[in-house]
């Protein structure tokens, strides 16, 4: 395998804006969900290392870069929140409630994948965090004794899958509220699902920001609990 690309510092970098401005640009040309950047960015990404024979840990040299701004990324989504905290206060109840209710339906989905597929504990256990965000799901994959780069992946397969299908459920279930489909993002499709939340609107951002920091905390703790389960 190539591993000129070690030789480049910020090759990494160079090549997934690329794929995610690709991505961006197709999706406001053609209008499609299909064309979500990050999807476009991975596919494109991927595209360049195999034909470039090049292998993966000379890309993540670069690469990795991009991983710190995860972090400050995800602190950033309290900005929205704030902005409108009343709105918090007066739906409270209903909020906390959606939230607790997503965590506990999306780790069940997983269960009863599991069942039927008939995964064995360390499959299993490492699709559990695949709703929350992955500074926080590559912790608890870990430890539990999960698959990371595997729960990696599907973090970032749920998250994309989220942002494509997001109004399209929306409008298949009759949801009009903003503040529940903020809270429904959020909670399945953490990071990437609020990112649409936000192009949905500004209250819709702000409760998927807060599903985030919510649902990422009970999920720490409740995935401990379901890993008893099977």
């Amino acid at each position: 395998m190539n591993n000129f690309a070690g030789d480049t510092l910020f090759f990494g970098v160079v090549i997934s804006l690329i794929g995610y401005e690709i991505g961006a640009l197709l999706k406001r040309k053609l209008k499609l969900a299909l064309f979500n950047p990050l999807l476009i960015s991975i596919i494109f990404v991927m595209v360049v290392l195999s034909v470039g024979r090049i292998d993966y840990d000379s890309y993540y040299e670069g690469a990795k870069y991009l991983s710190y701004l995860l972090t400050p990324a995800t602190v950033c989504l309290a900005v929205p929140l704030y902005e409108q905290l009343e709105l918090l206060k007066k739906h409270k109840s209903a909020i906390v409630a959606g939230i607790i209710s997503g965590v506990i339906a999306s780790m069940g989905s997983v269960l009863l994948f599991a069942v039927i597929f008939h995964l064995n504990h360390e499959e299993y256990v490492t699709l559990l965090p695949k709703s929350i965000t992955t500074a926080i799901g590559m912790g608890v994959s870990e430890e539990l004794g999960g698959i990371v780069t595997i729960t990696v992946a599907v973090i970032i397969i749920t998250g994309v899958l989220g942002n494509m299908i997001a109004e399209v459920v929306c409008r298949v279930v009759h949801i009009e509220e903003p503040v529940a489909k903020g809270l429904a993002l959020g909670t399945s499709a953490h990071a990437i699902g609020t990112a649409r939340a936000m192009e949905m609107g500004e209250v819709e951002g702000a409760m998927s920001s807060l599903a985030i920091a919510v649902a990422g905390l009970l999920t720490v703790a409740a995935a401990t609990v379901f890993a008893n389960f099977y």
